[in-house]
């Protein structure tokens, strides 16, 4: 590697490294490790040392089936190369976990749970294991199907991005909702829900926070929307958004769509969210892409009112942009498909392999595709989560 940077790609249980060359945007592939079972997410501690991982038999790659092992793992990452390392044992959970994430202090994890929709704070020790579960006295407002757990800037706060169920085709139709927290001592209480309208129609799915400004920029997965709040300290975000932006090339398009990850550059300048479309229909008996958008779009940011304008859709070369990250130096983004997908090429049925998508990032913030590296991840093995870390 050229610099202290590393990619983890998680597929299935099996959590793999990859060391990062930005000058080339090339990615070299270090052993992996693996989990009980399906990684959900990852979360580096902040001081780098320590990456932690949960992952259930439960979601979208369990067919059906019921499920019974939800666990949060602890590795040590190695401060040379990246390489994870198991640390601590094993923590079982109740239910299926779908985003985790470290408060600023490095004292405690925090856990969203997707149904039910649900969130738990767990101590870290001094050593970086996972310790007790902090007990919540009072009774939280954790919404209907929570989605992602972030904690403010400030570690005062936390929010519980709530996506509800309001798409086309879900059932029971439930309404989406930021849910705000005060935080002290891994304690948290009910402070504010912001919800536009009735929430029918606000189908928030994760958010990322501006680096020097009070905003917070939150991808509307079901409306295929941007919108940027403000922070505020009497009620963590300000009751309407300052803006709202449609995230996709054809806004007029009849396909569904879903929003997906969202990152704030390093520097505050932009802001990239994914365009998800993943639905099949039927071709001579094979199910096959019905069409839709799979990109990365990229917003300016106005630097003095925060707003956003859409200034690119760089095509994401696979089905299910998922996650990506940025490197902490602006240059490299990488992507992650979720899945290989059957695609129909005139009369042909051709498949679009999963992989790492790297895009080199201009000054301007415009993405140019720089490669890919193609991976066995499929609709029962899936690349679920994938992200970088500065390293120690």
């Amino acid at each position: 590697m050229t610099n202290k940077n590393v990619f983890y790609s998680a597929v299935g249980p099996a959590l793999t490294p990859y060391g990062i060359d930005i000058d080339k945007a090339e990615l070299a592939k270090l052993d992996p490790v693996s989990t009980p079972a399906n990684i959900q997410y990852a979360w580096p501690h902040p001081s780098k040392r320590y990456l932690y991982v949960v992952s259930s038999s439960g979601g979208p790659a369990a067919g059906g089936v019921s499920s019974s092992t939800h666990v949060a793992n602890v590795f040590a990452i190695d401060p040379a190369t990246g390489a994870l390392k198991p640390h601590g044992d094993a923590v079982k959970l109740a239910t299926r976990p779908i985003h985790a994430s470290v408060d600023h202090s490095g004292r405690y994890l925090l856990i969203a749970y997707n149904n039910p929709s649900s969130l738990s704070v767990h101590r870290i020790n001094a050593d970086g294991t996972i310790g007790d579960k902090v007990e919540q006295p009072n009774k939280l407002d954790t919404g209907i199907y929570a989605h992602q757990i972030r904690v403010t800037p400030d570690n005062k706060q936390v929010i519980l991005v709530t996506r509800g169920n309001n798409a086309p085709t879900d059932n029971p139709v439930d309404p989406g909702s930021i849910k705000v927290f005060t935080f002290k001592d891994g304690v948290l209480a009910n402070l504010a829900a912001v919800a536009p309208g009735d929430g029918m129609h606000f189908g928030p799915r994760h958010l990322d926070f501006h680096p020097k400004k009070p905003w917070v920029f939150v991808s509307i997965e079901s409306q295929n929307q941007l919108m940027v709040y403000k922070l505020d300290d009497k009620t963590g975000l300000s009751r309407d958004p300052l803006f709202v932006k449609n995230t996709l090339a054809d806004p007029n398009s009849k396909l569904r769509q879903a929003a997906g990850a969202i990152h704030v550059s390093p520097d505050g300048h932009f802001v990239y969210i994914a365009n998800r479309a993943f639905w099949t229909t039927d071709f001579e008996g094979k199910k096959v892409f019905a069409g839709g958008e799979n990109s990365v779009a990229v917003f300016a940011i106005n630097q003095t009112s925060g707003e956003p304008t859409l200034i690119q859709n760089a095509d994401g070369h696979g089905n299910y942009l998922r996650t990506f990250n940025i490197d902490p130096s602006g240059k490299l983004l990488v992507a992650a498909p979720l899945w290989a997908m059957a695609v129909r090429d005139g009369s042909n049925i051709t498949t679009v392999p999963a992989g790492l998508v790297l895009y080199r990032v201009g000054q301007d913030g415009k993405l140019t595709f720089a490669r890919k590296y193609d991976i066995d991840a499929t609709e029962q093995k899936q690349q679920f989560w994938a992200g970088m870390v500065t390293l120690a």
